[in-house]
């Protein structure tokens, strides 16, 4: 039995749309995070970006489970002295709730140049439309 590796020119990219309204934030960026990185499928390379494009919409409208709202906190810093900023996750939703998913999933990816490349392929849009039409993206149910 021979060990089959996926070369990139191979690969067939698909492209998915996921509704996010009232699914868990969690859950909801593990399953994207499979997908991003391709293991849903047969053709899985470890060191071959063998993923596909996923479009998340209505991420205004996911939920933060228990007391995430008020007890998840973000960090950053701007790499000064006296950078750190902190913010509450709850806060955080209210201005931007695509980076509260898009930071879930970046940290369910790899932490390499590939994991980067990776979550170039998320989508994320606060409202219902999304200019990916074009795409004929195929709703990703879970």
């Amino acid at each position: 039995m021979k060990t089959v590796s996926c070369k990139k020119g191979e690969l067939e990219r698909k492209w998915f749309v996921v509704n996010a309204q009232d699914q868990s934030m969690g859950r909801l960026a593990s399953r994207i995070a499979l997908v991003l990185r391709g293991k849903h499928t047969p053709k899985f390379t470890p060191h071959v970006d063998t993923g596909d494009f996923v479009i998340v919409v209505n991420v205004d409208k996911i939920k933060l489970t228990g007391l995430k709202a008020m007890n998840k906190v973000y960090h950053r810093h701007s790499q000064y002295p006296g950078g750190l900023r902190s913010a509450v996750a709850g806060k955080v939703m209210e201005k931007h709730p695509d980076r509260v998913l898009m930071t879930a999933v970046k940290g369910m990816l790899p932490r390499t140049p590939l994991g980067r490349k990776m979550l170039t392929k998320l989508k994320v849009y606060q409202g219902a439309e999304h200019p990916h039409e074009a795409q004929q993206p195929v709703p990703l149910e879970f």
